[in-house]
């Protein structure tokens, strides 16, 4: 695998329970649990939803400007016989256009492009779907 395919995330203890994660590129997002901040779980929802909404804007953006563009996924999270897990993850897209040409194009295409998204490009959520193994070691 080529240094361009590997992604990888840092994470560092801030305070008991509050963590940082950091990209190569310095990027970085704060979690987690029992506070206003977004927990883990909720970070992997918002992979799903900025995963796809990508995907969607990069195309219909080049038709139209949104009017509004927002993307809601939810999930149950349970616990049962295979641990903690989510499960009936649901992503809806609430996208407005402007009238006229330019924004009906744009509306025509938004179904195509979320199903394309979901069925091909969105690593996130085609990884969770396809499912992979996660190796957890101790250095």
């Amino acid at each position: 695998m080529s240094s361009d395919d590997l992604r990888q995330i840092t994470l560092t203890r801030d305070s008991q329970g509050r963590y940082t994660a950091r990209n190569r590129r310095g990027g970085s997002i704060t979690t987690s649990s029992g506070t206003d901040e977004l927990s883990p779980v909720e970070l992997l929802l918002a992979g799903i939803a900025a995963c796809t909404a990508v995907d969607v804007d990069t195309v219909t953006s080049r038709r139209a400007e949104p009017d509004s563009f927002e993307v809601v996924v939810t999930a149950d999270k349970v616990k049962d016989e295979h641990g903690n897990h989510l499960q009936d993850i649901n992503v809806s897209f609430r996208v407005r256009f402007p009238e006229g040409e330019a924004g009906d194009t744009a509306r025509e295409m938004l179904p195509k492009l979320v199903k394309r998204s979901h069925d091909e490009w969105c690593t996130v959520s085609r990884t969770i779907e396809l499912g992979t193994t996660v190796t957890a070691t101790v250095d």
